[in-house]
């Protein structure tokens, strides 16, 4: 029986697992909850808030939706078990190559889980995302993974398959029973050829090859590059693919073995939920807040920091600043659940961390981040409130959430207005060199909306130099009459503007410097928050900006 002290951890992640389920196609509430796991309500309510509380869960009325600050248990998993963004680009200019999906997978238990995807974008095309599971022999991976198996893992799946045989419990898929002696059989294939095919196993129409990346003596990872039948057979994508998959498998594997090798000794370490933090928490939410479930989840980051055989205990102590006995209590617990293992007194964690919200929160669009965000700020500050990218010499809304008032400001998703003329098109501006901005500003041909408009390409250069320098911009009627915005950058992981969040009112007696002080607390504030979802979600996953 695990420890008492334990029990807040393991009911919390089998929270985030029901809520990570896949196949669900509606979002779930604490009543709900209660009726899967088993749990008391007060209980289920101890742990939404304290995961709440953690930033894992946001309470949308009464339902419970995943956050992309979940996506940090998974990318600690990722970024400990390979120098994770070199792979993830190696894998990317892999598919852009040779046009076509391109996945790498690690084997959780029987099954074959994504650990980095890039996909083709067409009318026919691959769903799965980073932290999806396949079953074994289902897939080309699959094949690849067990020509190494012992009889050990052969009984483990075999017990699988014969209490679910049409792979039920992988929603996504089409019911499909596998016998074993056909799945045994492409084992032994791909034992002797070294690599395997998938001829519409996983999908009707769906191809696939997978090469393993071997870092040691056996099969560590696999490659596979996916296709459909309108463009290549199986045999016709292996004899387009193999040669380049496996000169890749080669790269994946060398830089794997040197990550494992180097010394992770010198670099800073980040505390993920530092000890005074539970504390401060536990006074601010009292019982409500389950601190052994918050260490819990603090110990999992940690683990971020393990490389090669992984860190022993007392170097996850020194990183969290919890104690020696909480931090192997909390191992001994994930290493239970399936998340975790060790060797020789080392631990680190396990592909099965991605089964915790990854794959949902890495299929959100840009729409589904930004949207939260912004019906917070306009909570807060009681006015419209929308994002914009730059299309050229235009500013493209992607998301916008107004007031309900009598008066109010109407822009439909999609609107394009001159960014010269806008303070979201100033703030987009500021974030590109010289050259580009003077190019932009003189393809506009600025030309006046109403009397305020500034349309002398001078003036504007010097506004958009003093967006750069201030880290935001206002415009007052030059749109519209009436209509004055304030607008700040919101800025990629490498500091790059990607997009423009703006709060948008009507124009009356106060000075737009006035209304610029009001909102930019809330508007950096706001733009911060989607920062920090952003560089979480695109640390080793790709977010489609329009």
């Amino acid at each position: 029986m695990p420890e008492e002290s334990v029990r807040p951890l393991e009911r919390g992640l089998a929270v985030l697992r029901t809520l990570a389920a896949p196949g669900q196609s509606q979002p779930l509430r604490a009543s709900d909850l209660v009726h899967v796991t088993g749990l008391a309500r007060s209980t289920i309510d101890r742990i939404v808030a304290t995961l709440t509380h953690l930033g894992h869960v946001r309470q949308q009325g009464a339902e419970l939706h995943l956050t992309p600050q979940l996506m940090k248990l998974g990318n600690a998993y990722l970024a400990a078990s390979a120098p994770a963004r070199e792979i993830t680009q190696q894998v990317a200019a892999l598919a852009d190559e040779l046009d076509e999906s391109v996945s790498l997978a690690a084997l959780d238990g029987d099954g074959v889980r994504f650990i980095a995807q890039s996909p083709r974008r067409r009318t026919m095309s691959v769903a799965f995302q980073v932290g999806d599971l396949l079953p074994a022999e289902r897939c080309a991976a699959g094949a690849v993974f067990a020509a190494d198996w012992d009889e050990r893992q052969w009984a483990a799946w075999r017990h699988r398959v014969a209490s679910d045989p049409n792979g039920l419990a992988f929603p996504r898929l089409r019911p499909r029973p596998m016998t074993e002696e056909d799945f045994a059989h492409r084992a032994e294939q791909a034992r002797t050829h070294g690599w395997a095919l998938d001829d519409q196993l996983v999908e009707p129409g769906l191809v696939a090859i997978a090469v393993p990346v071997a870092c040691d003596s056996r099969t560590s990872y696999t490659l596979s590059m996916v296709s459909h039948v309108s463009r290549h057979s199986a045999q016709e994508l292996a004899d387009i693919a193999l040669p380049r998959l496996q000169r890749e498998s080669a790269v994946l594997a060398r830089l794997y073995r040197q990550d494992a090798t180097q010394s992770r000794a010198g670099r800073e370490h980040t505390v993920p939920w530092p000890a005074h933090a539970v504390g401060e928490a536990k006074n601010e939410l009292g019982s409500g807040f389950l601190q052994s479930l918050a260490r819990g989840l603090a110990v999992m980051e940690a683990l971020e920091a393990a490389s090669g055989d992984g860190l022993p205990v007392s170097a996850v102590a020194q990183i969290t600043g919890l104690p020696r006995t909480t931090v192997r209590r909390c191992l001994v617990a994930l290493e239970q659940q399936g998340y975790a293992e060790h060797r020789d007194g080392l631990f680190r964690l396990l592909p099965r961390v991605l089964e915790l919200g990854h794959s949902r929160i890495a299929a959100m669009s840009f729409s589904d981040l930004l949207t939260p965000h912004l019906q917070a700020l306009v909570d807060r500050v009681q006015e419209s409130a929308s994002v914009t990218v730059l299309d050229d010499t235009s500013i493209l809304y992607v998301a916008r959430v107004p007031t309900v008032r009598i008066m109010t400001v109407r822009i439909a998703l999609g609107t394009r207005f001159p960014a010269y003329a806008t303070a979201m098109g100033r703030v987009l501006l500021s974030g590109l060199p010289d050259a580009e901005r003077d190019r932009i500003i003189a393809a506009s041909q600025p030309r006046a909306f109403t009397q305020h408009t500034v349309t002398s390409a001078a003036r504007l250069r010097t506004l958009v130099a003093a967006a750069a320098k201030q880290g935001h911009a206002a415009i007052d009627q030059e749109l519209e009459a009436g209509l004055r915005s304030v607008a700040v950058p919101i800025k990629d992981a490498d500091g790059n503007v990607i997009a423009a969040l703006n709060v948008a009112q009507h124009s009356g007696d106060t000075p737009l410097q006035e209304t610029s002080d009001q909102l930019l607390p809330a508007l950096k504030d706001s733009a911060r928050a989607i920062e920090s979802d952003l560089h979480t979600v695109t640390r080793f996953s790709t977010l489609r900006i329009p």
